[in-house]
């Protein structure tokens, strides 16, 4: 898909197409991450880092079950 660089204020930026916006479920106000790859520039929706949190947070939670539970009571 080819897409044109525009003149927004003192700044460029690109219109997406609203095909890709569905396609990347996304809508006006979201959040979109531009990942560096060896292929080049990736666009996501997908939050990398807070990927990362939620891996940490899911180990804490297997490895701590009985405590968390005891916390709950």
């Amino acid at each position: 898909m080819k897409l044109k660089i525009t003149a927004i204020g003192n700044s460029a930026g690109v219109i997406l197409p609203r095909e890709l916006l569905a396609r990347l479920r996304l809508e006006k106000g979201d959040e979109l991450y531009a990942l560096e790859t060896p292929d080049g520039i990736r666009l996501t929706a997908f939050d990398p880092e807070l990927a990362a949190q939620m891996e940490v947070a899911e180990r804490i939670m297997r490895e701590d079950r009985n405590v968390l539970r005891k916390l709950a009571e």
